[in-house]
């Protein structure tokens, strides 16, 4: 049977418990921010970035702290979310496939037919997998995908309804890109869908209004806080007379706190429609990101990120708080064991009443702990994997990936594969490393070598093996 075929049999019937909570299974309403390290929260402890909404919903959620996305680039880490699986094993471990973004655009010779039919190749991937919304509409959900989503339509992932077509959209602000011949095309990651947030909220609220008594799924994906930072006034106004905020960082705070203005809108709307009790709120963050002093783009006037954050093995660029929040079901608290983002969908199956199979899922249904009723296990590894942007094959992680990287309590190693280059992909790291990340959050001092942790190199190394080993594929 393939995974789709997989998928509904095993996952469309609402078990009764679900029922037994409500008159009908919970709405669910995922929100992922679009490039923001894990620090840039008022939450997390950053006295500085304003975020009142995420503050909010923070407070009434069972709050991951330590959560983590496999890869720190947008596109695999989405596909992640969607189909709860790694990057190797859902084959999207790429923002562009061949021949890559710079000779699809920038080449004369391709123009909008053969565009769209190169990333429609890397698109059509996503259609055999079992995927949240997908399951979800099998079960009697709606489903709404707006925003951020590289998989060309929004059938392709199995959502019922959405605002992604892989065409573009004229007079858009952001999703078009105009190729070297001249034909404008859609982007990749998001065309027409990412006007959500950025322009408007009515999509998502007309679609609320809409479902009535059927339960609704609704994937917020919004363009926000990446780049361009060109957040409307009022929030710039609320840093630049800030002496304590530098200069630098004033750009990507105010577009945080567009973000959580939108974050609140959408919460508020949800709650006076009375549909908050019986609406399951969901957040994280695709990958991490934080402006760099030192790396000014006069061309478009804004700040570069840091080689550590976005792109990067590091957690500035991997780790991300995840947040749970169901009126009267979770409980406020704080989860200090790490945690994965492929951990979501067997969490939201299991929340919604799906039935779930652990064998067709490697992630870790977290709904026990955020309902109270469990602790979490703070020896349990997570795992990642880091590639280049642009993929050089599509089916062949192992010829692309740059570094793997498992966390096991305090402690992170991070492989490095050169492929053959006399550097790796990004000189990110000579060779590989082992962090203590609490004692050192910013991966300063490589353990490697240290004949104190000879023993936990060894014993990470063969775990991190067991659980994907690119030289044995």
């Amino acid at each position: 049977m393939n995974r789709v075929g997989c998928c509904f049999a095993v996952m469309l019937t609402l078990v009764v418990s679900s029922r037994a909570h409500s008159e009908k299974p919970p709405n669910v309403v995922l929100i992922i921010s679009d490039d923001q390290t894990y620090t840039d929260f008022g939450f997390m402890g950053n006295d500085d970035v304003v975020t009142p909404n995420l503050d909010r919903l923070a407070e009434q959620s069972a709050r991951y702290v330590n959560g983590y996305v496999p890869s720190s680039v947008c596109r695999p880490s989405l596909v992640s979310i969607l189909t709860g699986r790694y990057p190797h094993q859902h084959g999207v471990y790429f923002n562009h496939p061949p021949p890559g973004f710079a000779t699809l655009t920038k080449s004369p010779a391709i123009g909008k037919a053969e565009f769209d039919s190169l990333r429609e190749r890397a698109a059509s991937l996503i259609r055999s997998q079992p995927t949240i919304p997908r399951c979800l509409a099998a079960a009697g959900y709606r489903c709404f995908q707006t925003g951020k989503y590289w998989e060309g339509h929004w059938r392709n992932a199995g959502f019922t309804e959405g605002m992604t077509i892989a065409e573009p959209t004229p007079d858009a602000k952001y999703g078009n890109k105009t190729l070297a011949n001249g034909d404008v095309v859609a982007h990749g990651n998001g065309d027409c869908g990412l006007s959500i947030g950025r322009e408007t909220m009515q999509p998502i609220y007309d679609f609320i209004d809409d479902c009535g008594d059927t339960p609704f799924f609704v994937w917020y994906a919004p363009f926000l806080p990446h780049t361009p930072h060109d957040s409307p006034k009022e929030y710039f106004d609320l840093y630049e007379a800030r002496t304590d905020v530098p200069k630098h960082r004033v750009p990507y705070y105010a577009a945080i706190s567009q973000f959580d203005d939108t974050v609140g809108d959408l919460v508020s709307f949800v709650e006076q429609r009375g549909q908050a009790e019986n609406t399951i709120f969901v957040f994280v963050v695709d990958n991490g990101w934080e402006p760099d002093a030192g790396r000014y783009r006069s061309a478009s006037r804004e700040w570069d990120h840091t080689k550590r954050s976005k792109r990067a093995p590091f957690d500035f660029g991997l780790r991300t708080p995840i947040l749970v929040r169901w009126d009267s079901r979770t409980k406020s608290a704080t989860h200090e064991a790490p945690v994965s983002s492929i951990d979501l969908l067997p969490t939201i199956f299991a929340a919604t009443g799906l039935a779930n199979r652990p064998d067709e899922f490697p992630g870790r249904n977290l709904w026990p702990s955020a309902i109270g009723q469990k602790t979490l296990d703070a020896k349990l590894a997570v795992f990642g994997e880091i590639y280049p942007g642009d993929a050089s094959s599509l089916g062949h992680p192992e010829r692309n990936v740059a570094h793997r990287w498992i966390r096991k309590g305090n402690l992170k190693l991070i492989t490095t594969h050169k492929q053959g280059a006399l550097q790796s992909w990004g000189n990110y790291l000579a060779g590989d490393a082992l962090f203590d990340v609490v004692e050192d959050p910013t991966e300063s001092r490589n353990l490697v070598g240290e004949r104190e942790f000879e023993a936990a190199v060894g014993n990470l190394r063969k775990e991190l093996n067991d659980w994907w080993d690119p030289d044995s594929d």
